[in-house]
Parts: structure tokens; C-alpha cells; sequence
């Protein structure tokens, strides 16, 4: 017998079975490509031998991560992947806030609409095009950083064979290429807000900027606070392709992050149970981090994903 809770969640799912219907694909979708897979995550417990297969391979336990944690790159490849990590969210998210708030005070007509296509546009640029346009450049030779650099009286620097300024690439080049996208959401945030809050605030004599920080700011705060849950649930993921193009021998003492390590033991030393359990490691410490970060968010303020 179902009791009258479920009874409730019965007679809504028969009311509304149309939206439920819509919904079918999109979990066959996930059930197919994003779950279905994931059984192989077992051969990071497991010796996998290709021709034994997932099941038939012997179970060695935790030993690929024993393995990896006792390895001398262990320690510099979780640095470098934090830290690029770290300075990538300290960076780029604030900045399409701004970017959000600013776009929000200009007047609508032919310069905004601009503006924004100016801003959105880089990000629809390929990873490898914007790899390119990057090392073109930077270059010591024909690049006009460098150029400029000559012609102010200074010497070239070859920027892309320097370890100290990888970091520094990767993250303003994905501000150039991303913030104008990521700000989006905040600009659709900000078009839900009250007009008649600004005329009375303007009105009380409240300037601008006291406006944006009094009105606009704490109207974000819940689209805020979600991104950066799930900004932080991902806080050792980073730009693979990006990352695996912009690498060289010269740098790779800090351009050495998770995900290359992964595809070069993985994929091109063929070592497929120790990648995949760092596969595993990774995906736990985000996980991990996404939990502690929604349970900060819901202890200092009211929003948080659960």
C-alpha cells in the first residue's frame, strides 16, 4: 500500500506526465554515456590486462594508489594542478562579475549590443586557435609583446619557454577568452531586478555605485554563491587541451597538472589501472571539496545547491 506521501508524488508525475516524457532522453542520455561507463572504474582496483578483460583481471586493492602517492612527481603534479586551480578561481570569478555589473549600466542600443559581441565572441575561438594566436604572440622573434617590449628600450623574453610565466598565460588568456560567457549568467540575473528599487534609490539620493553595491550586488548573491559551489567542486580540474597544448619540456616543472599526467600514462604509456585510479583520486578530492564548500555556503548564508 503507498502511503499518502507517495500517493501525492504519483497523482503530480500523472498530472504532469508530459514533462516527465521530455525528460526520458536526457536520462537515457546520462544513463548511457555518463553512468553506463562508469563499471570501468573498477580496474583502478584491479591489475587490468587487455586480454583478460575488466572482470577477469586480478583485484590488487588500493595498490595504483599507493602507487601514485609514493611517486616523486606525486607532490609537484597536485601542487601545480591547486595552484593553477587556485589562481584560476581567484581570478576568473570575480572578474565576469564586474564585467556583469558594468554591461548592466550601459544603456541599451547599438554600443551595448556591441560590446557584448565584442566580449562574448573570443570564446567561441578553438582551443587550438587560441593556442596559436598565444605562442604567435609571445614569440622572442615575430611575437608583438615582444616587439613592444624592443621598441620601449627592453630585451625579447621568450615567455612560452619560462616555467615562472606559464601560469600567468593560461589564466589571463582564459580571462580574455571567457569572462565576456561566464558573465552571462549574471548579466540574465540582473535583468530580474526590481527597476522601481533604483528609482527609489535614486530618488534617496543614492549615487551609482552605492546603487550597484546596495541593490544589483545583493541580488546576485544566489547566483554568485552557486557558481562558486560549482566552480569549487571542480578545483582540480583544469583546461586539458589548453594545458597539454601550452606544455614543453622547458616548463613542465609547472606545467604539469593532473589531467596531462593522466593522458601520458594513460594513453601513451599505455598504464591504464594506475591512470584511472588517478582518475579516481581526482574525482574523490573534488567531490570532497564540493561538499565542504556547499556545507560553508549553507552555514554562513541561506543558498546552497542542497
Amino acid at each position: 500500500m503507498l502511503n499518502k506521501k507517495e500517493k501525492n508524488i504519483w497523482s503530480v508525475i500523472k498530472a504532469n506526465y508530459q514533462i516527465y516524457v521530455l525528460l526520458i532522453p536526457a536520462i537515457l542520455f546520462f544513463a548511457i554515456f555518463c553512468y553506463g561507463p562508469m563499471y570501468g572504474i573498477i580496474i583502478a582496483f584491479k591489475d587490468y590486462n587487455t586480454g583478460l578483460g575488466i572482470m577477469s583481471s586480478p583485484w590488487v586493492g588500493l595498490k595504483h594508489f599507493k602507487r601514485f602517492i609514493d611517486m616523486p612527481v606525486f607532490w609537484n603534479v597536485l601542487k601545480n594542478t591547486l595552484l593553477l586551480s587556485l589562481y584560476h578561481l581567484a581570478v576568473n570569478f570575480p572578474i565576469p562579475i564586474v564585467v556583469a555589473l558594468m554591461i548592466n549600466e550601459v544603456k541599451e542600443g547599438i554600443f551595448k549590443k556591441t560590446l557584448q559581441t565584442v566580449i562574448y565572441a573570443p570564446h567561441f575561438i578553438s582551443t587550438v586557435i587560441i593556442c596559436s594566436m598565444i605562442t604567435l604572440f609571445l614569440s622572442p622573434s615575430a611575437g608583438f609583446v615582444n616587439k613592444m617590449m624592443e621598441a620601449l628600450g627592453g630585451d625579447a623574453v621568450n615567455f612560452m619557454s619560462n616555467p615562472d610565466y606559464f601560469k600567468h598565460i593560461y589564466v589571463w588568456s582564459n580571462t580574455w577568452q571567457h569572462t565576456g560567457w561566464s558573465s552571462i549568467i549574471y548579466v540574465a540575473a540582473l535583468s530580474g531586478v526590481d527597476m522601481s528599487l533604483h528609482e527609489s534609490a535614486s530618488i534617496d539620493g543614492a549615487g551609482r555605485l552605492q546603487r550597484i553595491w546596495h541593490i544589483n550586488l545583493p541580488s546576485l548573491r544566489p547566483t554568485i554563491v552557486i557558481q562558486l559551489i560549482l566552480c569549487c567542486g571542480s578545483i582540480l580540474v583544469s583546461d586539458f587541451e589548453k594545458v597539454l597544448i601550452l606544455q614543453k619540456p622547458a616548463i613542465m616543472e609547472t606545467a604539469d597538472v593532473l589531467s596531462t599526467y593522466v593522458y601520458r600514462i594513460g594513453i601513451q604509456q599505455a598504464q591504464f589501472s594506475l591512470s584511472t585510479a588517478i582518475g579516481l583520486f581526482n574525482s574523490i578530492f573534488n567531490f570532497i571539496f564540493l561538499i565542504f564548500t556547499n556545507f560553508a555556503c549553507r552555514k554562513i548564508g541561506d543558498t546552497s545547491l542542497w
